[in-house]
């Protein structure tokens, strides 16, 4: 398995539109944050978590030739925003692709992306097929076995993801004892760590470093990051041992 981190930034990306602050300002690319996505690939098949509004830029950038499916963890637009890009991958596979998300994220997904479902198929439009993804039910997207997990964004319900050895979870503020013991026996750990100071939807970088000291994944990547959190190098300094900043176009090999 190969991962490829697509975004690791917030809902508003980094640098922010008219920040002035030292992390926006900053030339280094470390600093520098599409909306978070990863990309997947294993055994020749591609699958894509979320599709935000940078989505069209993260394909082209990482080279991405073909898609097998998408996964979505919930319809906020900084996940979901990118979705009429997937037409390319249309065009060249000449197929539909697979969608896998919660019902209630594809019930926004066809209100949003209304001209989609109409049932007036629009030359060039999106082909989709979307597929129910359920609490605590194990499902295959593209042949890959994959474990939903349930996690709470305040009080909006969101997935994360469990492949083989590999657990992805963003926009997480609270998770259930039952849930963590689903994520127990990861090798490698992606977690949201928004900022450092309180957020009512997002791990703070303490909760974050809690959450991963709790599991013990052997390494732990931090994720939906915020201008807030601080320079790359100089957060990526205070962590603890196994604990890493992610960053735009990092790969992990499994």
């Amino acid at each position: 398995m190969r991962v490829t981190f697509l975004g690791t930034g917030t809902s508003q990306g980094v640098p922010v539109i008219a920040c002035e602050c030292e992390v926006c300002k900053s030339e280094d690319k470390y600093n520098k944050r599409l909306r978070v996505s990863v990309l997947i690939e294993i055994d020749e098949k591609v699958i894509i978590v979320d599709t935000g509004p940078d989505f069209r830029f993260q394909m082209l950038r990482a080279g991405v030739k073909k898609l097998d499916a998408i996964l979505y963890t919930h319809e906020h637009k900084d996940h979901v925003a990118g979705l009429d890009d997937v037409r390319a991958f249309n065009h060249k596979q000449q197929s539909e692709i697979d969608i896998y998300a919660h019902p209630r994220v594809q019930e926004a997904l066809r209100q949003e992306f209304h001209y989609v479902f109409s049932g007036n198929n629009y030359p060039g439009i999106p082909r989709l097929k979307l597929n129910d993804v359920s609490e605590g039910e194990s499902f295959q997207a593209a042949g890959v076995d994959i474990m939903p997990i349930s996690v709470m964004h305040y009080l909006l319900p969101v997935f994360g993801f469990r492949i083989g050895d590999f657990t992805y979870i963003t926009d997480a503020k609270t998770i259930s004892p039952e849930e963590k013991s689903k994520i127990k026996g990861s090798k490698i750990l992606v977690i949201n760590a928004l900022q450092r100071e309180k957020h009512i939807s997002h791990f703070t970088l303490d909760e974050a470093l809690e959450f991963a000291a709790e599991i013990g994944a052997e390494r732990t990547y931090l994720t939906h990051i915020s201008h807030k959190l601080g320079l790359h190098f100089d957060v990526a300094q205070i962590l603890p041992a196994g604990v890493f900043m992610a960053y735009d176009g990092l790969e992990l090999d499994l």
